[in-house]
């Protein structure tokens, strides 16, 4: 909205402003981070009436949780994605495919989200509806977003997998990449919501990524910066920086009442939504690979349940002793904030390994 406000810089040097992706990424944070600040005590308070018993605990995790979680409500995701939409309304360019693109898969992703954790707690049980239903509907909304965003793109390889540490090495998957770029979305939407398991683990692992892609999409977006980098320049994609600064701005907001002890969770709504997020934006300025990298917390923590339910299957022994592995830590006797915080630099290393990755070609 207040992009159009560019055009008229001709008119004041002050309206000049609005034509910066870098001042309007600033815009987005401080003004997402208000609006969260500004309605979160309302929707924590409105969440809390209206669940009662708010999230059900999982009776087979650690014994502590059904002491210090029970009652807490959940669909904070909600704080989220009403600070995000408000603040990439106000001040990304809506006339940007990307930006409607990514938009579009995280409310889609949000709106699964919602429904599954608003049947965990009509029923008070952890399962939401189908997993086959909604893995469906995730790879349809995902599969037209890459459609989209491919066809849209105006770029040297719009249906290639660049790999970082390469110049201009590329493969080319031709239509195929609809199917590689939705399984990207799918997987790292799913992985974040593996993650979000105790007070504020999830929520800034996604703000250190969403930040680390901030700056690799005003890199892509930028001719002179991609030719410099020698990494592959889409046109427009500079934009998402606006859009992954609301994320950064919205979830500082959340942070603040899910730091230890959460006031609210996240839950699906929100979870779902912002590894949703992240995997579009990946796809769009075709650093699938290094998404891997800076999002590494999240992939270990979705391998882990999938080594733990392979070897189970497969020999009746567990791996680890809890599943997802931050539990296993737990299990091992370390307190939650030791998880949350060591969790957090590890995040912090791998988002420099991945950013290294611009130049180390």
């Amino acid at each position: 909205m207040l992009y159009v406000l560019g055009e008229l810089s001709d008119k004041s040097i002050l309206f000049n402003l609005f034509r910066y992706q870098s001042f309007r990424t600033g815009g987005a944070i401080l003004t997402a981070l208000a609006f969260v600040f500004m309605f979160g005590p309302a929707i924590i308070a409105t969440l809390k009436v209206k669940q009662g018993k708010g999230q059900p605990i999982r009776e087979d995790g650690p014994a502590s949780h059904l002491i210090t979680k029970k009652g807490t409500p959940t669909m904070g995701g909600l704080m989220i994605l009403s600070g995000f939409l408000f603040s990439t309304l106000l001040w990304a360019n809506l006339s940007n495919i990307y930006v409607l693109a990514v938009t579009a898969v995280t409310l889609g992703f949000g709106a699964i989200g919602f429904w599954d954790d608003y049947l965990k707690v009509t029923k008070q049980s952890h399962k939401g509806f189908s997993g086959k239903q909604r893995l469906a509907l995730e790879f349809i909304i995902s599969g037209i977003a890459v459609l989209v965003m491919v066809w849209m793109n105006r770029g040297a390889h719009p249906t290639a997998v660049a790999f970082p540490l390469f110049k201009d090495f590329f493969v080319d998957l031709g239509w195929f990449f609809i199917v590689f770029g939705s399984f990207v979305i799918v997987s790292f939407g799913n992985a974040v919501n593996l993650t979000d398991g105790l007070d504020g683990l999830a929520i800034v692992p996604v703000m250190i990524a969403a930040a680390t892609f901030a700056a690799i999409a005003y890199l892509t977006g930028r001719v002179d910066y991609s030719a410099y980098l020698g990494i592959n320049h889409v046109p427009g994609a500079g934009e998402l920086s606006v859009v992954l600064g609301a994320v950064v701005g919205a979830g500082l907001g959340f942070l603040w009442f899910n730091a230890p002890p959460a006031a609210i969770f996240m839950g699906d709504t929100g979870s779902l939504a912002l590894g949703g997020l992240l995997g579009s934006v990946s796809v769009a300025v075709k650093h699938e690979i290094v998404l891997g990298i800076v999002g590494g917390l999240f992939v270990l923590e979705a391998m882990s349940v999938i080594i733990q339910v392979a070897s189970f299957k497969l020999t009746g022994k567990r791996v680890f002793r809890m599943a997802p592995i931050h539990h296993h830590f737990e299990q091992l006797g370390w307190k939650e904030p030791q998880v949350v915080i060591r969790f957090w630099i590890i995040a912090v290393v791998l988002a420099l390994i991945g950013l290294s990755t611009l130049k180390l070609r």
